[in-house]
């Protein structure tokens, strides 16, 4: 699926996931996307990321690209979707309920706001934690960062 370390060497993500349980059956797990639009690219990057207790976090992560999404919505909606996409592959996979972190403000002067109720709906209804600006954003912060 194209997840890499922050190294750059290719990563499984289920096995990849699959060992870090069998050693840290307590780790939480967090997935979420950022995107940015450059030029005339819209660049994504979802980000698996492992947070274990207040011991630290590691993550591995995935950068795609496509033409310029000019449309805020339709940008903002794809990270919903790639992130639910993850999500679901690595519970069907493993059996393992990944929280999603949503790199939307519930602050409604921010324009990401729209797109609070129908993001956090979808992911609730298949059973996923959600976190939203203010709150517990790991897999999003660093999709940012990498994102830029």
């Amino acid at each position: 699926m194209g997840f890499r370390d922050i190294q750059g060497n290719q990563i499984d993500p289920i096995d990849h996931t699959r060992k870090i349980l069998a050693n840290n059956p307590t780790v939480d797990i967090h997935v979420g996307t950022d995107s940015q639009s450059i030029a005339k690219h819209t660049r994504y990057t979802t980000v698996i990321a492992y947070r274990y207790g207040n011991r630290g976090v590691h993550y591995i992560l995935k950068k795609s690209g496509m033409p310029k999404i000019k449309d805020l919505w339709t940008r903002l909606w794809k990270e919903t979707e790639m992130s639910i996409d993850v999500a679901e592959w690595i519970n069907q996979a493993l059996d393992v309920r990944a929280e999603i972190d949503m790199d939307y403000n519930e602050d409604e002067n921010f324009k990401s706001n729209k797109l609070v109720n129908a993001s956090r709906g979808w992911a609730n209804s298949l059973g996923y934690k959600v976190n939203i600006k203010p709150h517990g954003q790991i897999a999003t912060r660093a999709a940012d960062y990498h994102c830029k």
